[in-house]
């Protein structure tokens, strides 16, 4: 399978989790990993900055462009490009992982975190694939890999959170749309969801903390999904919405224990993620 030596990835929140992840297995092939997140000081209660997740990838093999990057500035946006597309001649894959999460009903959730979730997750997802395109173009297996959901339009992933909802779906139907709307340029949009929850920041603070977390996945398993994805002919495999574990299928990959955070659990006590 080819690799992603000497390829440009432009990550959105790759300070931390699985942004980070899928940075370092890029890098570990020798990729160049831009850097696109908010953190530049240490945060009390989430992990990492750019400057460290720029450490933690030249340490894994590649190359790295830490930039402070709020996505939901489209002047920030468009000038990170430019810088990126400097630095690096062009860029070959947008990888859009920045998100929030809250997952409080409809009386519950404030305006400003509805907000907050749609201009980071949708619009920022928009934003940041709207701002990629022309320097994919030029790219000769270009891809944008959104982390967001199967569009499974049923009651029970609506019900309870329909504002977390509407702007992760917001995220996939950019797949749904992008991926032929571009399919002329050879630019492939694909979505990728885990089938577990994945141990990161996120399940610690919004789904229970540590219990929770023991029951994940780590975020290993979405870094080498995403891996073969990447990989992969743009022209050949676009409009697709990915199941971690069935991206290893393709591939022969079935034993999964490693990538369990408690290896000595089975695999029905694992915690399932939402819309799979």
């Amino acid at each position: 399978m080819a690799d992603l030596s000497g390829k440009t990835l432009f990550i959105s929140g790759a300070s931390r989790g699985i942004g980070l992840a899928i940075a370092k297995r890029a890098a570990a092939d020798g990729a160049n990993i831009v850097i696109a997140a908010k953190t530049a000081e240490p945060h009390p209660k989430l992990s990492g900055t750019i400057y460290t997740a720029a450490d933690e990838i030249r340490e894994a093999g590649g190359q790295a462009l830490p930039l402070l990057v709020d996505v939901r500035y489209e002047d920030q946006v468009e000038a990170a490009m430019e810088k990126a597309a400097a630095e690096f001649g062009g860029i070959d894959i947008l990888v859009n992982n920045a998100s929030a999460i809250n997952l409080a009903g409809t009386e519950s959730v404030s305006m400003k975190g509805y907000d907050l979730m749609h201009t980071v997750n949708t619009r920022g997802t928009f934003l940041c694939s709207q701002k990629a395109v022309p320097y994919l173009r030029k790219s000769d297996n270009p891809h944008v890999l959104n982390l967001s959901p199967p569009l499974n339009m049923e009651i029970r992933w609506f019900q309870n959170h329909v504002a977390y909802s509407m702007a992760k779906y917001g995220m996939s139907m950019c797949v749904l749309g992008m991926s032929s709307e571009f399919k002329r340029d050879g630019i492939a949009f694909n979505a990728l969801w885990p089938r577990t929850a994945i141990a990161t920041a996120a399940v610690a603070n919004h789904l229970g903390g540590d219990m929770m977390m023991v029951r994940s996945r780590t975020v290993d398993i979405m870094a080498d999904a995403a891996h073969i994805i990447l990989s992969r002919n743009s022209r050949e495999f676009t409009g697709n919405f990915y199941v971690d574990d069935d991206v290893l299928a393709s591939e022969g990959i079935t034993d999964l224990n490693h990538y369990q955070v408690d290896t000595a659990l089975d695999i029905s006590e694992l915690l399932p993620d939402f819309f799979v």
